[in-house]
């Protein structure tokens, strides 16, 4: 099974209710609450035969050694998709990732249908595929205004026929922000997102 996920900012006191930032009005006055909601909800879900795209900002702040710990006991296969908070330059943390790249793309199969995935932790306005269904996955904006911006963006583009041609499946545009509702601070499925998508929490 392949989960998604992005922003986790483990470390990071601005994320905290307790913050004078408040920064994603996550439901957290410490950050030792933070990380063992997080850690519960993924190791719950996930097994060590799973894959789960880390796209990006896993930890803004943190000694090397505590934060190793932390990612060292989240289950699965990970792969990092690098944010610009992610600082790897300690080797260790390096080797606990299964791969680290930039930018990735693939096809996961669901109910007999083939779904092409674009992964970055930014998001894009035009990516490759998108006129042929392809799935963009982000993270970075949270839930603030650049992100009801891209959406916005988005939304105009699927009505404007001048950038979607008749037939072009709609452009579908998922930010995986742990903080958001339909992600709650839990690795979701590509099912799980869909579905959140189609109800139009997104």
């Amino acid at each position: 099974m392949n989960y998604y996920i992005s922003d986790l900012h483990l470390f990071c006191k601005n994320q905290l209710m307790s913050s004078p930032h408040d920064y994603d009005n996550r439901p957290y006055r410490t950050l030792e609450d933070m990380h063992e909601d997080i850690l519960a909800n993924w190791n719950k879900k996930v097994t060590n035969g799973d894959v789960v795209y880390l796209l990006g900002d896993v930890s803004r702040r943190g000694t090397n050694e505590a934060l190793l710990s932390l990612v060292a006991r989240l289950k699965g296969k990970k792969i990092l998709l690098k944010g610009n908070h992610d600082d790897l330059r300690d080797y260790r943390l390096q080797q606990l990732f299964f791969d680290i790249c930039d930018y990735k793309e693939l096809t996961e199969h669901l109910d007999g249908t083939a779904y092409k995935l674009v992964l970055s932790h930014y998001p894009i306005l035009m990516w490759n595929g998108q006129h042929e269904g392809s799935i963009l996955l982000y993270g970075h904006t949270h839930t603030r205004e650049e992100d009801i911006f891209f959406q916005k963006c988005i939304r105009e583009m699927n009505q404007n026929t001048a950038i979607r041609h008749k037939g072009d499946p709609e452009f579908k545009a998922i930010n995986v922000g742990c903080m958001h509702q339909y992600v709650n601070y839990e690795p979701r499925s590509l099912q799980e997102l869909l579905k959140a998508y189609e109800v139009r929490t997104i």
